[in-house]
Formats: C-alpha cells, structure tokens, sequence
C-alpha cells in the first residue's frame, strides 16, 4: 500500500470509527439499560443542564482536553476530531432511532450497541491519529503519577460512574455488560483493522495511545 493510499484509508477509519462510536453510545442511550461509564456522566449531566447528550459530550471532551495542558499531553488529528465527531452522531443517531419499549427490544439493542461500540473503537485507534481526550486523561496521568494505566483508568472511570449516577445517569446490566466486553471486543477489531505498512518503506510515526488505555474516544 502506498503512503497516499494508506493515509486516505487511515483518515477514512478515523472518521467512521469516530461517527460508529457515537451512533453505538447512542444505541446504548436508547436500550435504557445501563451506559458506558463516561456515557453515564454525559446523560447526567445532560438531565442537569436541559443540553442534549451529544451537546454534553462535546463540552466534556473539550474541558478534558484543556487537562492535557498540565499534563503536558498533545493532541492529535484524531484527538480534536473525537470531541466533536462522536457527540454530532450521538445527537444524529438519537434524532432517528424511535423510541424503543419492551426488553425483547431492548435487550438486542444493548448487544448491538456494545459489538458496534467495540468495532467503532478498533476502527479509529488503529488509524492512529491520537487518543481520545478522555484516553490521554488516562495516560497524562499515568505518566505524571508514575500509577499504572489500568489503576489511572479505574479511578477516573468510577468518580465518573459515581457523578454520573448521582446526577440522574443510567447503571444498569448495559454498564456491566459494557465493562467486561469492550476490551476483548477493541482487541479483536484492532488487529481486523489494521493498517498495513506503507509499501514505499517509507515510516510513518504512530501518535496512537497505549493499549493498555483503551478505551473511550
């Protein structure tokens, strides 16, 4: 593959995987049974402030973003396009998918959000255009703290879950379901998504994130 072509198909996953990623979480919103945990902080506060999930995603990725500057992380293409991609899609997505009502909807529609979640995620870190926002937390932190990535990750993740809750977010079975899965599921996708190396022998610098980080865009 040449480098023309394999930056296109790069940006294209980038740019799917991010859209993907919202429509998942909004499937999610959707099923009622329980989010993603920064899913959770973002219906909480969108039930606070009367502003869409979407609208809520966008702010919240923008004001983790500003903690990369003492952080002393920096962004990438993929970084900037995460906080306004996935919240314009989540709000896209809930504007067309009805109403749903009854478990034996309800229910598929939480596995399919979860399996999409988790190829949307395999789609855009394997572009390798920089973490998510709320990634980089994670590693910034790790890096500044000298913690590993997994104990970074659980502490922010639960003061997330925990406000979220508090302020009328959903934890349901979806939470859990979404805890144990997703990772296996990203794993599997990053290695179906891979980019093949340039054919020129030219290198091109990864700005992706540990793997360890995955995963929230």
């Amino acid at each position: 593959m040449s480098t023309q072509s394999r930056l296109g198909r790069r940006l294209i996953q980038l740019y799917v995987g991010l859209a993907l990623y919202g429509a998942s979480s909004a499937l999610l919103v959707e099923a009622g049974l329980g989010l993603e945990p920064w899913g959770v902080l973002h219906q909480g506060l969108a039930e606070l402030t009367g502003l869409s999930i979407g609208v809520v995603s966008i702010i919240v990725g923008a004001a983790v973003l500003l903690l990369w500057i003492p952080l002393r992380q920096r962004p990438g293409l993929g970084t900037v396009s995460n906080v306004f991609v996935v919240g314009i899609a989540m709000d896209a997505t809930l504007a067309v998918v009805p109403e749903m009502h009854g478990l034996a909807v309800r229910i598929p529609l939480l596995l399919a959000g979860i399996v999409l979640n988790g190829v949307a995620t395999g789609l855009y870190i394997a572009a390798h255009f920089g973490p998510g926002p709320r990634d980089g937390l994670m590693t910034g932190l790790h890096r500044r703290t000298g913690r590993s990535i997994r104990l970074m990750r659980t502490a922010v993740e639960v003061a997330v879950v925990i406000t979220g809750f508090v302020l009328g977010g959903t934890i349901g079975i979806g939470t859990v379901l979404y805890a144990v899965s997703i990772g296996p599921l990203a794993q599997l996708f990053l290695r179906v998504f891979a980019v093949p190396p340039a054919s020129d022998g030219s290198t091109v610098v990864a700005t992706g994130q540990p793997r360890g980080a995955i995963l929230r865009p």
